[in-house]
């Protein structure tokens, strides 16, 4: 009898044990998760911090273009530039949902670069698992809002990265997957990067490679590859087939192509090889070496191809997507600080990379402390980097962050210019800005009585620049702008054709009175001739205010 109920108290045990075995231990948030979060909320503190930040000159052009086609005029009818129309048309999305205030811009802005942290991060973890892909969104997120590249302003640039890394990450879901539809959707994501900018073409060509390799190269698999690669194509050529029949339908694509395509030439072949490596190593330098942590795991992580095998089995992917963002980047041999924003999703998969191969090196030794420095390392050097420009980040006031990013630039000085064009002008005024800062038609809410947003061309030494400025001189004079402004910020070089000035000089003094004169670092205030020349300052970018003389 003993014996039987020993028995049925083990088994009772054993049933408890096992009751309490197969009940579900609750568990807390994935920690990949807080973590993401938690960098996310980070900088979307500092871009909220900093949204009324003035707008640079960039802004002012897609928020002057976003608010023509909000009123129903197309691009480049009554305002050109080279830049293709999608980044325009993403502005008046945006300033449609929050407003045509720079805040609004900025918020669109925070939208957009949030999804490009959250697809950064989700290609990181398809390429190599959960830590790259955390490592490689948070480093994105904290490279894409600095200073250092002007992380902080709308520029195209994100928004050719925002349609690059989703175009890329459903190609992985149609190589994992095949359909013709996700190729085709993969291919129109990435045409949609060309049409916010030019150089996001090379995003386009790398995928259309990267569909070609995986499809197979040999005789067998050729024609599934080639099949594959015309769906791809088909959808990344109808963003720009579809833009190029709209703009037709609307009378400008005369305009359209000559801006886009003939000038946009002559512009990106205007550098030469010495003048683009001055450059580049003038503009790289301020946008690496502010977070030189993060650059260097990243170059690290080129290296991981040598000694990880994990790595090696999407060598072709990284190092190819490496090659093309560096063309992207380097287009024009400009290498202007915001054309890194294209460099910086491989530049964080990359140090992604880095951190997870080292860590699962580490996991093969007996030390097992040793898989978490290649994480402590990176924390280091994203800690330093944010440590580094805490004063831009945390400290500074929208206006202060401005100067320090922009500080010869008259940005802050635009907004209460254009402010007082609007609240001393009618509605249907026009005005005429003669310098290259095209934010003042955005805070104005004016026409430009030129569709001449920037002077640059019309001093760049290529052959349109003496047509361009008898074009200029014609509608200035054509619209008889009740208001001018006229900016010493031209770039003259030793060929440069100069018949705009001397007409410039007899046009303001025959037609217009001076109102003030505000200098950068001023006070933001309207000084005249006379306290100018009696008070310290430079002229340089200053912005001298006329009204058209009443009689």
């Amino acid at each position: 009898m003993d014996k039987i109920v020993v028995v049925l108290d083990v088994e009772r045990k054993d049933s408890e044990t096992e009751g309490l075995q197969t009940t579900p231990r609750r568990q807390g948030p994935p920690w990949h998760l807080v973590a993401l979060v938690l960098v996310m909320l980070l900088v979307a503190g500092i871009r909220w911090r900093l949204r009324d930040m003035p707008l640079e000159r960039d802004e002012g052009e897609y928020g002057y273009a976003g608010q023509l086609i909000l009123q129903g005029i197309p691009p480049y009818q009554i305002a050109y530039n080279m830049k293709l129309p999608g980044t325009y048309a993403a502005y008046a999305v945006i300033m449609k949902i929050f407003g045509e205030t720079a805040s609004g811009i900025r918020l669109g802005l925070l939208v957009a670069n949030a999804l490009t942290i959250l697809l950064v991060y989700t290609l990181g973890k398809r390429l190599f698992g959960i830590l790259a892909g955390v490592v490689a969104g948070a480093s994105y997120a904290l490279l894409s809002v600095g200073p250092w590249v002007n992380g902080g302003a709308g520029h195209a640039t994100h928004f050719v990265v925002l349609f690059a890394t989703s175009g890329l990450w459903v190609l992985f879901k149609a190589i994992d997957e095949p359909r013709d539809w996700k190729f085709f959707s993969a291919g129109l994501l990435l045409g949609l990067a060309f049409l916010m900018k030019q150089p996001g073409a090379a995003f386009g060509l790398f995928g259309g490679l990267y569909v070609l390799r995986t499809g197979g190269w040999d005789t067998r698999n050729l024609q599934r590859s080639l099949h594959r690669l015309l769906w791809f194509s088909t959808g990344a050529l109808l963003p720009f087939g579809i833009t190029c029949l709209v703009l037709w339908r609307a009378g400008v694509f005369a305009k359209f192509w000559f801006w886009t395509f003939s000038y946009a030439y002559q512009y990106g072949t205007n550098v030469g090889a010495a003048e683009g490596w001055h450059y580049f190593v003038k503009y790289f330098s301020k946008a690496s070496l502010s977070a030189i942590g993060l650059w260097l795991l990243a170059g690290v992580g080129v290296t991981a191809f040598v000694w990880s095998r994990k790595a090696r089995g999407h060598a072709d992917f990284l190092l190819g997507l490496l090659l093309f963002s560096g063309l992207a980047v380097s287009a024009g041999l400009y290498f202007r600080r915001h054309y890194f924003i294209m460099l910086l999703p491989v530049v964080c998969l990359l140090a992604g990379l880095a951190v997870d191969a080292a860590s699962g090196l580490a996991h093969r030794t007996d030390q097992t402390v040793l898989r978490y420095v290649p994480i402590a390392v990176f924390l280091v050097a994203f800690s330093i980097s944010l440590f580094q420009e805490s004063r831009f980040f945390f400290q500074a006031d929208p206006i202060s962050a401005s100067r320090y990013v922009y500080p010869d630039d008259p940005f802050a000085e635009s907004v209460v210019v254009g402010s007082y064009i609007q609240q001393h002008s009618s509605a249907s005024a026009s005005i005429a800005v003669f310098g290259s800062e095209p934010q003042i038609l955005f805070y104005a809410q004016r026409h430009s009585a030129t569709g001449y947003l920037y002077r640059y061309s019309l001093t760049e030494e290529q052959k349109y620049a003496a047509t361009m400025q008898q074009q200029a001189i014609s509608e200035i004079e054509a619209a008889h702008p009740e208001y001018l402004v006229s900016v010493r910020d031209w770039e003259i070089r030793p060929k440069s054709e100069k018949a705009i000035f001397s007409w410039a000089r007899s046009y303001i003094a025959a037609n217009y009175d001076l109102i003030g004169v505000m200098r950068v670092r001023d006070g933001l205030q309207f000084r005249s001739m006379d306290e100018i020349r009696t008070t310290p300052g430079t002229l340089w970018a200053a912005l001298f205010l006329f009204r058209r003389k009443t009689t």
